[in-house]
């Protein structure tokens, strides 16, 4: 085992799949393991190559990056995906949160900013563009409002202290883990801890459907005060 984050870049551009080869090759902690041009060449390198974190294009020909995340993430749950576009577009970044990407980036975002996302995506924390991130609190209401809905038992509800109601709440509004300590003056670890603790007792997946039980149920507009 070499200890580094294996990558698979997928992206129909040849220009852009061997620039980001290059640029991420570079750092000592990345290995790009394979590059691929479509969706059905993802599925394939996956099950050969077991990457830890692939760079989708979310507009390829034959099977598009939304199309082939829900395949990879109700097939291999523990491989991270970040997608990446050019096109700001609602319904892309609707349908790449809920089949359970980890991160949603455009383009335009430098190395840098890519390199700092694989990272956070391969600790197990979720990445968003700075630029959508208004945006994905709108989409969190959307979802919560549509079919996609999040069933959580009574029992489980029942469980959640006050404290960690508080951090729901925040989860809600699509706040990160350094705002939701600055909020609630914490520390990010106890965030951390607590957000852990959270989806254990509700049985969720991760923050995703957890922000969109707390649009649904009403946490995001409730006075924890009065609790």
């Amino acid at each position: 085992m070499s200890g580094k984050i294996k990558i698979v870049i997928a992206d129909d551009q040849e220009l852009i799949r061997d620039s980001l080869k290059i640029v991420l090759s570079a750092n000592p902690d990345m290995e790009v393991i394979d590059t691929v041009a479509d969706g059905r060449e993802v599925i394939c390198s996956v099950r050969k190559e077991k990457p830890d974190v692939i760079l989708m294009d979310v507009r390829m020909p034959g099977m598009d990056g939304v199309s082939c995340s829900q395949i990879i993430k109700e097939n291999y749950p523990q491989i991270k995906l970040i997608i990446l576009t050019t096109f700001d577009d609602d319904e892309y970044v609707y349908n790449a949160l809920k089949y359970g990407a980890s991160g949603y980036l455009l383009k335009g975002v430098s190395m840098a900013e890519l390199s700092a996302a694989i990272r956070t995506v391969y600790s197990g924390k979720a990445m968003i563009n700075p630029d959508i991130a208004a945006k994905v609190v709108r989409l969190f209401s959307q979802m919560a409002k549509s079919n996609y809905a999040i069933n959580v038992s009574k029992g489980h509800v029942d469980e959640i202290s006050r404290s960690e109601w508080k951090i729901i709440q925040q989860v809600g509004y699509g706040k990160s883990n350094k705002e939701i300590a600055f909020n609630l003056s914490l520390s990010e670890g106890t965030v951390r801890n607590g957000l852990s603790s959270i989806l254990s007792k509700l049985d969720l997946r991760d923050r995703t459907q957890l922000a969109i039980w707390a649009v649904q149920t009403g946490v995001t507009t409730r006075n924890l005060e009065e609790m």
